[in-house]
């Protein structure tokens, strides 16, 4: 067998727009390129608060919106023909996704202020964007718990996780009063983002049958959703059971990605610890974090359909034009539950020769693929959601 390529996604990481959002005592953080720091100011134009005084990453209607933009994507097979799918931003959606990015904030400070940075406009295009053809996206600003905050570890400071979850609760009570108009909503977050959407949720949505009759479906990646051992619901949320088919809605999509079992000391995919304390759930006996599978939410092992940025990618000649690349049956994944931990096992296929890019692992083994837990399953995601906006609109005629 020919000798696999070494060359991997860590541009991606290099440019920060796929930054881990946690960090426990004993991990690093990975940090944006020189040429765009993360605490760098973003544009004016982004600037603008709303009248409640929320400041909006992406809303619905601006001109200048990393939400939105081409989805096209070229798809690159081991051998073969490759073939561009060509998709675009769907402003006239009946519905919206209400989207959280993870920790991308390097100010010196326990929680960042409200500014439009380039790791957030960063962010928002590689995680948020692909969601455009199918809802649109509203995203604030908010008070994250910065790098610097978490290098000092999880859910050990609960006053600043307050903080980040306030300024959060502030932009969603802003959004359902001023923007929403009865629309189903779509929550997407990861890892920070998703741990505070998890405080949102719990708040807001599980116990509001109203709210929870809008509530098309959650996507919370590495964000420790737990659910009782060997069951669907219950734990973190009473009642809003995990996804297990494509028609259901009302459902949570969870999981965190390795390519093997999570270290002891990880802070995602074990419960009780990590990530589980930010979003301000505590251990509890008979729990797992929970895991779906985004490519079959039935369960089982299932191909990946990743999308990247492509200037973002290392991809073997010749060049590629669209805004994103995928690599077909290159990357499966499904879930796996052994000592204690729970997780969406993600393992790397390559034809013989093949020179696409490896999924780089973090060099802390309790990480694992963490910081590629939306992209790597970004294309399952979008259909997921179509798929289960269909079936609302369905059950709502």
């Amino acid at each position: 067998m020919a000798p696999r390529a070494t060359r991997t996604l860590l541009s991606i990481l290099a440019a920060g727009v796929l930054l881990a959002a946690c960090a426990s005592d004993s991990s690093t953080s990975l940090r944006t390129s020189p040429t765009t720091p993360s605490s760098a100011p973003g544009p004016r134009h982004l600037e603008a608060r709303d009248a409640a005084g929320t400041l909006w990453l992406c809303r619905p209607g601006e001109a200048h919106n990393p939400c939105i933009g081409s989805a096209s994507t070229t798809v690159i097979p081991a051998s073969g023909p490759r073939t561009i799918q060509t998709f675009f931003s769907f402003s006239q959606s009946r519905f919206d996704c209400f989207y959280l990015y993870p920790t991308v904030s390097t100010q010196q400070r326990d929680n960042a202020t409200i500014r439009t940075r380039f790791a957030e406009i960063a962010a928002a295009k590689s995680q948020a964007a692909p969601f455009s053809r199918t809802c649109r996206i509203w995203a604030p600003i908010y008070r994250q718990r910065t790098e610097q905050s978490l290098l000092r570890g999880l859910g050990r400071d609960p006053k600043g996780d307050l903080r980040a979850y306030a300024s959060v609760l502030s932009a969603w009570h802003d959004y359902l009063t001023h923007y929403n108009d009865g629309r189903p909503i779509i929550f997407i977050g990861h890892s920070q983002g998703a741990a505070v959407l998890i405080r949102l949720l719990q708040s807001q949505i599980d116990k509001n049958p109203a709210l929870r009759g809008r509530m098309v479906s959650a996507i919370l990646a590495g964000g420790n959703v737990t659910v009782p051992l060997g069951k669907t619901e219950g734990a973190t949320f009473a009642n809003l059971p995990l996804c297990t088919h494509d028609a259901q809605v009302g459902c949570v999509i969870a999981y965190s990605s390795f390519p093997d079992r999570p270290a002891p000391h990880s802070p995602f995919g074990r419960p009780g610890i990590g990530v589980s304390l930010m979003s301000g759930q505590r251990t509890k006996e008979g729990v797992q974090v929970a895991c779906v599978n985004p490519a079959n939410l039935a369960g089982g092992i299932a191909p990946l359909t990743p999308l990247f940025l492509t200037k973002l990618t290392p991809i073997p000649p010749p060049p590629v034009r669209t805004t994103w690349v995928s690599f077909a049956n290159l990357y499966r994944a499904e879930c796996m539950s052994d000592q204690g931990a729970t997780w969406l096992n993600v393992s790397i296929t390559p034809s013989d020769p093949d020179r696409r890019p490896e999924l780089p692992r973090n060099p802390d083994p309790g990480w694992g693929y963490h910081e590629q837990d939306i992209n790597v399953a970004a294309g399952d995601l979008v259909n997921d959601v179509e798929a289960q906006e269909q079936a609302y609109l369905a059950a709502h005629a």
